[in-house]
């Protein structure tokens, strides 16, 4: 093997591992927030005695009736998906990124069609995951009585199969969270980091990524909310058992605007917020601070 390839391999590996590390750090953070947001999202009437009136009135019915864990249901698929998922965020982000730079494009543009294509190539990977998260997290019952992990994505495949109205179902929901969060994120993290003059005191530069990225997170969640309720409506359950109301991602969508009005596409947008704009700053100074430490070790 030359020494270019043996180079590309271990930039590529460097970016890898530093994807993986920062979304495993995101999700064991922030994944209570995300059992909160996929339950707004999933439920269609506050008169429903079992609807949740508020943030923290969520937080106390969950801790009551299902216990701690409760908050980490669905947990083991993200954590089996995050790894791949984020390497392939980062490491997609940085290979669009240099496959642009033949191109004349703004730098600007150049960013935001670079996290495009990764948030595309995102959600191909981790859509399945996603389909077994959403039907876990809106279990519930106790933590104790939910079926496995591995038990419920065999339910699925046993009862719906591997295609769009099984294990893959919502993909193209899920191709839109994805790549709008990305564009956003990307783009403006990359651009407004470039006009704010970095700092020579490392608290200082700390906190200039950590306020850009906590934009960044929060700008993201609030353009791709709506693709992320139609995602929850059509992974999660049915309105009426054994009847499929909730198909295809516009079609969702708009079935959601005409029943329950405008707002309904931003259900779940406070948790969400509250997840992935922290979440969103911790993933990018993880990611980089990981990155960092590799080029200097490895």
């Amino acid at each position: 093997m030359s020494a270019s390839n043996v180079s590309l391999l271990r930039e590529t590996s460097r970016q890898v591992v530093a994807g993986g590390a920062a979304g495993l750090t995101e999700i064991c953070l922030m994944h209570p927030l995300d059992v909160v947001k996929t339950r707004f999202q999933v439920q269609r009437s506050i008169t429903d005695p079992q609807s949740y009136k508020s943030l923290g009135d969520s937080f106390r019915m969950i801790f009551r009736t299902e216990g701690f864990f409760g908050f980490y249901k669905g947990i083991l698929p993200p954590i089996l998906a995050e790894t791949p998922k984020r390497a392939v965020k980062f490491s997609t982000f940085e290979q669009y990124k240099k496959l642009l730079g033949s191109v004349s494009l703004s730098p600007g543009l150049t960013f935001a069609i670079a996290g495009l294509g990764s948030g595309l190539t995102e959600a191909v990977v981790v859509n399945p995951f996603e389909v077994v998260k959403v039907g876990l997290q809106v279990n519930r019952n106790t933590f104790t009585e939910q079926p496995s992990t591995f038990a419920y994505a065999r339910q699925i495949i046993k009862k719906e199969g591997l295609g769009l109205r099984g294990l893959n179902k919502g993909f193209t929901a899920t191709l839109g969270r994805h790549g709008i969060f990305n564009m956003v994120y990307f783009g403006f993290y990359h651009n407004v980091r470039n006009m704010i003059p970095a700092s020579k005191d490392p608290t200082l530069e700390f906190l200039r990524k950590f306020g850009i990225g906590f934009v960044s997170g929060t700008m993201g969640s609030v353009f791709n909310i709506p693709f992320d309720v139609a995602k929850s409506r059509i992974q999660g359950p049915q309105p009426v058992p054994g009847e499929i109301k909730y198909r295809n991602c516009f079609k969702t969508m708009a079935t959601v605007y005409q029943e329950e009005g405008i707002l309904a596409l931003y259900k779940g947008l406070l948790p969400k917020v509250m997840r992935l704009g922290p979440g969103g700053a911790v993933m990018l100074l993880v990611y980089e601070y990981t990155y960092e430490w590799l080029q200097k070790n490895w």
